[in-house]
């Protein structure tokens, strides 16, 4: 693992097995949150692993993160959608919410890639001047 320079927030490789191994410890840990979430009443699916994804996305880069989403909406369906621990036909308002959250899953990876990017011109210096760019015209 690298740490990130000046936000000192380590980076593993995003295509490395340390990445898609960190992907199922994140979406591990939503679920048990998420299951705390369900015991005291709540009704929000998705909820618990919106914020792993992003951080996710930070830490381990897009491909995990993606990795993540797609392993948490059948978890999601088997394991907390009633009835509990088996895979049934979907109403219609759970078919919206697993749109909804690859809708959410999505903007917020790109969001995180971003993050990440950022983190990575930062660490190096930042952008160029405008004087030392290609694009600019000398004239």
């Amino acid at each position: 693992m690298r740490r990130a320079g000046l936000f000192g927030v380590p980076r593993v490789r995003p295509w490395s097995w340390q990445a898609f191994l960190l992907g199922c410890v994140v979406v591990a840990i939503s679920a048990a949150f998420q299951g705390i979430c369900v015991a005291l009443g709540a009704k929000l699916y998705f909820a618990a692993f919106l914020p792993g994804l992003f951080m996710l996305g930070i830490v381990a880069g897009t491909p995990a993160a993606g990795f993540a989403a797609l392993f948490t909406i059948p978890l999601v369906w088997w394991a907390f959608i009633p009835p509990f621990f088996e895979f049934n036909a979907l109403s219609n308002a759970n078919t919206d919410s697993i749109n909804l959250f690859c809708l959410l899953a999505v903007l917020l990876i790109g969001l995180a890639d971003l993050c990440r990017e950022t983190m990575r011109i930062v660490s190096q210096g930042g952008l160029k001047s405008p004087g030392e760019s290609a694009a600019t015209n000398p004239q």
